[in-house]
């Protein structure tokens, strides 16, 4: 007796209801569900193409596929019930609420292993300082909303002893040579990134057509928050890297992607959300497959802002070191919030790094303090536990608000004259006391990184007070 619709849907709802009522309709069209053993037939054909079936294999195929991939899908979808392991570094001085987020994080399918950095703090989904490899897949908000956020050091020829000599030259060189907050360039910048397919690509995708022009305005310019550009001295106990031992005039900067990776990560993100729907609590956490053109949409993009931080910060030295007279001899940067394609255990995964240093073997990195405290040249030893990553900074131990509410203007100013800083702009909101100690956090990662040098900040340009873009953040 030929089994009938009903009978075949409820035994094919248990894969997906939407595909189950077309795979049942189409199998009675295809008039082979009389066929003996039927019922039992079709299980096999949707897991495997050897069945009895066999014959009609190449109408259904589309139809398995639509199945599986259905099942897949509800498999990645569904959150573990405990997170998988993950080394931390420095646990003491991280907060719980960061320790939640990362284990957030850990739950996810395609999640398969992850790290804590020792500056990590409360982040959008992914806290500040987490690292996480995924599998097949990328998350935006595991990335950051500054894509490509990073750091650039250009040394100088120049002994640190010649900075009292040229103060006011570096001062001038400074405040004329940079834009902070929300300024732009007084003229667009014409840059060879600017005619990338990548960008027009991105520029059609988001349909925002003032992407390129607002980009091209925005090249050479740093943005509000933590994002800075400081003179400082070098000071280097031996060789490295081709630099000689000794105190050297340094350009240190800080900022990333500007308006560009801010647009690209929040259209993504939205578009996660639609296409990966997550439990409440996880869909800052959403993802999109590699094997999809919305994720390698987002690939691309991602990219072309990384890329696009680089020159803008290559913009900003140029400019200063142009206003200075300064004879640059070693320049050295590196970047977090981002996603690389890595191999780790043996298998190829996107790592994200969001306010976290790339650390591979013999790998160059440069972790800042705060406006206040030295900074370190690093370089990774590439340590597994940590999938060869290191802290991106010193990590706020105060939120913006407490700092407004908990650090006086004279407190802040006693400790930069104590460390001989210059500040040219700057909030309370960025006092060194907002910081956690740069020392203890490099010292808990002393198996991550060695240390080359260490960088003291003399000079520090930032944005105003309270001076924070939106287009600026992780």
């Amino acid at each position: 007796m030929t089994p009938d619709y009903a009978t075949i849907l409820a035994r094919l709802e248990s894969l997906d209801e939407h595909v189950a009522k077309r795979l049942a309709g189409r199998l009675l069209r295809m008039q082979c569900a009389a066929e003996p053993g039927f019922l039992e037939a079709i299980s096999a054909t949707v897991a495997s193409p050897e069945s009895p079936l066999a014959t009609v294999w190449a109408e259904l195929e589309p139809l398995r596929a639509e199945v599986l991939s259905a099942r897949q899908r509800q498999r990645l979808l569904t959150p573990r019930t405990a997170p998988l392991g993950y080394r931390i570094y420095g646990p003491e001085a991280i907060h719980e609420s960061a320790r939640k987020q990362m284990e957030d994080v850990m739950r996810l399918a395609p999640v398969v292993a992850g790290a804590l950095m020792p500056d990590a703090h409360v982040g959008y989904g992914m806290p500040i300082g987490g690292v996480a490899a995924v599998e097949n897949a990328v998350i935006p908000y595991a990335v950051g909303v500054d894509i490509g956020c990073r750091m650039h050091l250009t040394v100088f020829r120049e002994p640190a002893g010649d900075l009292e000599r040229l103060r006011a030259r570096l001062r001038e060189s400074i405040l004329k040579g940079t834009h902070f907050g929300r300024a732009l360039r007084p003229k667009a910048l014409d840059h060879p990134l600017l005619d990338d397919p990548r960008l027009a690509g991105a520029e059609r995708r988001l349909q925002k057509q003032d992407l390129r022009s607002r980009a091209a305005l925005q090249f050479g310019t740093s943005g509000g928050g933590n994002h800075f550009v400081e003179f400082g001295e070098l000071r280097l106990h031996e060789a490295a890297e081709g630099i000689p031992a000794g105190n050297w005039l340094a350009l240190l900067s800080h900022s990333g992607s500007r308006a560009l990776g801010y647009n690209i990560a929040n259209h993504f993100s939205t578009l996660a959300k639609r296409l990966t729907p997550l439990p409440k609590e996880l869909e800052r956490l959403a993802w999109l497959p590699m094997d999809t053109e919305e994720g390698r949409a987002y690939w691309d993009a991602m990219e072309v802002a990384g890329e696009y931080s680089a020159a803008n910060h290559q913009v900003i030295h140029d400019t200063v070191v142009a206003l200075s007279g300064l004879s640059p001899v070693r320049a050295i940067s590196n970047h977090h919030n981002f996603a690389w394609k890595e191999t780790h255990g043996g298998k190829e995964v996107l790592v994200h790094r969001k306010g976290a240093t790339p650390a591979g073997a013999g790998v160059l990195g440069i972790i800042p303090g705060s406006m206040g405290a030295p900074g370190f040249l690093v370089r990774g030893r590439g340590a597994a536990d940590s999938l060869a990553s290191a802290s991106h900074g010193a990590g706020r131990q105060m939120s913006r608000t407490q700092a407004l509410n908990d650090i006086t203007a004279a407190q802040r100013d006693a400790h930069l004259s104590a460390a001989k800083v210059e500040l040219l702009g700057g909030g309370l909101d960025e006092a060194p006391g907002a910081y956690k100690d740069i020392r203890a956090v490099i010292g808990a990662q002393a198996d991550l990184v060695e240390i080359l040098a260490e960088f003291h900040p003399r000079i520090v340009r930032m944005a105003g007070a309270v001076e924070v873009d939106p287009e600026e953040g992780n």
